[in-house]
């Protein structure tokens, strides 16, 4: 007894109720679907691929242009420490002490103001390059120098270089970014400051036990390590697209902005975006006319820019930081190799206290870490100068006067980035121009 009316040979006889099975079709349409998924699943993966590659590229290229703002920061962390030898080995009195450690600030103001005209027509990438080659310079003539001048003349070409890389450093990553990652990205030179101080503080702590007249050139010497790696990064970074469009190099301006971002129609949003600001922004004189005569939307812009970039650097913050050994030593901390390893313990602090902040900046915006920041060093620096007038160097003294350094750096570096509003509140056309209020954040 056979099956009545089953299918033979697939070839779509009848079935049972007579209906034709078409067995082939059935099955080619599973197949088909099957391959469809395969495809949509593969397509994902591929999306998924790109995308962590060129968030990774993006990671790197913000990265490399940070190194400058390592400079800074090492140079700020190795001076607070190399000053004590300093003044041991070339027998300078205070007042000369006050000019070496001070006068980074104001000249680093110039280099930033020179540094946009520079990266408009050279190139953000290659003015992140000469403020490397400038920065080298003066820390090789500080290295060798044997006299007070020429150490001098070294500290000056150090301020060009560290003016040139502070300004154009966080430009250039903001031009690179997508916008779903400019804010962590932006933040990138601020973080690199804070390692840079962490690790002039290690080099003061870890060379302090050489000779005098040696340890503090080995000190500055460890400075250049840094401009290396950004000689590196120039075979690696792109140009900014801004800067392209600038020159009229649309197309790899667009071929930068595909490496940087994985969804084509923000790039090409992107580019019309850079386009518009670049076309009004070609007559550079309107741009400063403007910025000197402002309307009273720039004039909101400006008074928020600079008035924040003000008021972050007249906290004192560079002080405490320049002079946090002989802060420590009035607090009661005994011992130049003491000194140093609490200027090591304070480093730490605040650099942890920077990583948090960059889990949150883009979660709670940058006004309320700004205020939280504000609010936490007003109380700290209130309560530093107590410890410092009332307490003593007994141990309630050191504790509190420690304590409260601690924090206060810990709260500014925490969440009082000027720089980031600065970034979100300028129009793009402006973004060379006004970034000379970068000099605020040198200075």
């Amino acid at each position: 007894m056979g099956l009545v009316g089953a299918q033979e040979n697939g070839h779509g006889e009848l079935g049972l109720s007579g209906i034709t099975l078409g067995s082939k079709s059935k099955y080619k349409r599973m197949d088909s679907k099957l391959t469809e998924d395969c495809d949509d699943a593969s397509h994902h993966h591929h999306q998924e691929d790109t995308s962590r590659s060129t968030r990774k590229f993006v990671f790197i290229c913000a990265v490399f242009a940070s190194l400058n703002s390592a400079l800074l920061g090492y140079d700020v962390g190795v001076m607070s420490g190399a000053i004590i030898f300093i003044q041991e080995d070339l027998k300078i009195t205070e007042v000369q002490e006050e000019v070496l450690v001070g006068i980074l600030g104001i000249v680093s103001i110039f280099g930033s103001l020179a540094g946009g005209r520079t990266s408009d027509m050279i190139g953000r990438k290659w003015t992140m390059a000469l403020a490397a080659v400038i920065f080298q310079i003066g820390a090789a003539v500080m290295t060798v120098a044997h006299s007070y001048e020429v150490l001098m003349i070294g500290r000056l070409l150090a301020g060009i270089g560290i003016g040139f890389g502070g300004m154009i450093a966080p430009v250039y990553i903001a031009e690179i970014s997508p916008a779903i990652d400019r804010g962590s990205l932006t933040s990138f030179p601020e973080i690199f400051i804070n390692f840079g101080i962490l690790l002039g503080y290690i080099s003061n702590y870890v060379f302090s036990g050489l000779p005098t007249h040696i340890n503090w050139r080995i000190m500055l010497a460890v400075g250049i390590l840094p401009s290396v790696f950004i000689g590196f990064a120039l075979f690696i970074i792109p140009e900014s697209p801004r800067w392209l469009v600038m020159k009229n190099r649309v197309e790899e301006a667009r071929l930068v902005l595909l490496k940087t971002n994985d969804n084509e129609k923000e790039v090409e949003e992107r580019l019309e975006e850079i386009q518009i600001a670049a076309s009004m922004a070609k007559e550079e004189k309107a741009v400063w006319r403007e910025l000197l005569s402002p309307s009273p939307a720039v004039r909101r812009m400006l008074v928020t820019g600079l008035g924040i970039q003000c008021f972050q650097q007249i906290t004192g913050i560079d002080a405490t930081v320049y002079y946090s050994p002989e802060i420590l030593k009035e607090a009661g901390v005994k011992g130049n190799s003491n000194l140093l390893a609490a200027t090591v313990a304070v480093g730490v602090t605040k650099t942890a206290f920077i990583l948090v902040a960059i889990l949150l900046i883009d979660k709670v915006g940058r006004k309320p870490l700004l205020y939280v920041s504000t609010i936490g060093m007003t109380v700290c620096l209130f309560s530093l100068g107590l410890s410092l007038s009332i307490l003593g160097q007994g141990p309630m003294g050191v504790a509190m006067s420690m304590l409260s350094y601690l924090w206060e750096c810990s709260f500014f570096f925490s969440g009082n980035w000027p720089h980031l509003l600065g970034f979100d509140i300028r129009n793009l056309s402006f973004e060379t121009a006004s970034s000379s209020s970068c000099a605020w954040d040198c200075g």
